[in-house]
């Protein structure tokens, strides 16, 4: 089995970075489950706490179908964590906007880790931050390598249903 395994070896900083990266992909679900939201309506929220969103754009941000982003919308706006309102530059489109409510259900539950983590970046001067920020742009990009660039947000076009 180790004739499969490149030669390399893990030096302390991929070692935490390896678990850095476990402790993270924890954070989602639990977070999820306590605000009893399902992942992909935590991942809209995150995506809604930037700004409001049209369907469309939210569905390819998530990389869902639209149906299914339509449901996601759906229990969010059940929970009162979001609402569809009109677009301003053009009322028979709609966006989705994230509400007090659902503000506040994603500052209480991940205020203790964005604390912990800016409590941390402040015992390192600017030169170690710019190590540190130099260190995880590079892992990002040994991901997006393996998974792809993570999808951006863009301004929506209309579909030919909205048109």
């Amino acid at each position: 089995m180790d004739d499969l395994r490149p030669s390399w070896s893990e030096t302390e900083s991929l070692v935490a970075l390896r678990s850095a990266m476990s402790a993270a992909q924890r954070v989602s679900p639990v977070v999820a489950r306590r605000a009893g939201l399902s992942h992909s309506e935590l991942l809209a929220l995150d995506h809604l706490s930037r700004g409001p969103l049209g369907p469309g754009e939210l569905a390819r941000l998530l990389e869902l179908t639209t149906a299914a982003a339509t449901g996601v919308v759906d229990r969010l706006v059940s929970h009162g964590h979001a609402d569809r309102v009109p677009r301003a530059d053009d009322r028979r489109r709609t966006e989705v906007r994230l509400t007090e409510s659902g503000r506040a259900e994603v500052v209480q539950l991940l205020l203790p880790m964005f604390a912990a983590l800016q409590s941390l970046d402040e015992t390192f001067d600017d030169d170690e931050r710019a190590v540190v920020a130099r260190y995880l742009r590079g892992a990002e990009a040994a991901f997006e390598a393996v998974a792809g660039p993570v999808p951006l947000r863009q301004p929506e076009e209309p579909s030919e249903s909205e048109a």
